[in-house]
């Protein structure tokens, strides 16, 4: 199985949302097989997130953002905001930042055995690589709407990369 980390922050909006968004990818690129047992035995991606600087309040997902994902069918995030941890590191075979700042972050905390596994989420996509995933918390419900479109593109891009094994260092597998 193949785990990936998506960061942000706070662990509230946007990482949460790139999770939603990637679960969904995955699900339209890699149906899944009939009966639930082969169902429960293969998943070959599994995508987690968390903040860079995530409140230990353990805060929900922003209500802006479930709204987003609702207006757009996904299924609601309903984690709760956790902090990056050092286990993380060692246990995703992909970490991905959404932002320049978070990317920066990470890259100070990560060991050096495991700064390879670091990028930024939009890097998979061409036409969009080395760019943000701008934050919306500030923002309106504009700023989140444009944040999931953004989220839909890289997943889509991201799983893709994955599935076709064009994400150096990982390898999906069932």
């Amino acid at each position: 199985m193949t785990k990936v980390l998506l960061v942000c922050m706070a662990n509230i909006c946007r990482s949460p949302m790139a999770k939603v968004t990637c679960e969904a990818a995955t699900e339209a690129l890699l149906p899944r097989p009939t009966g639930l047992r082969a169902w429960l035995a293969r998943k070959p991606l599994r995508f987690d997130s968390a903040g860079s600087h995530a409140a230990l309040g353990r805060a929900t997902v922003d209500l802006r953002a479930r709204k987003a994902l609702a207006s757009r069918g996904f299924a609601s995030a309903v984690q709760r905001a956790r902090r990056i941890s050092a286990n993380d590191f060692s246990q995703s075979d992909l970490i991905l930042a959404m932002d320049a700042a978070v990317l920066s972050d990470l890259k100070k905390q990560c060991p050096p055995e495991h700064q390879h596994k670091l990028h930024r989420f939009l890097d998979f996509t061409p036409a969009l690589m080395g760019q943000d995933v701008p934050d919306p918390y500030f923002g309106d419900a504009q700023g989140f709407a444009h944040v999931l479109a953004l989220c839909e593109t890289g997943a889509q891009h991201l799983v893709t990369a994955l599935i076709n094994g064009d994400v150096p260092g990982v390898r999906v597998t069932a």
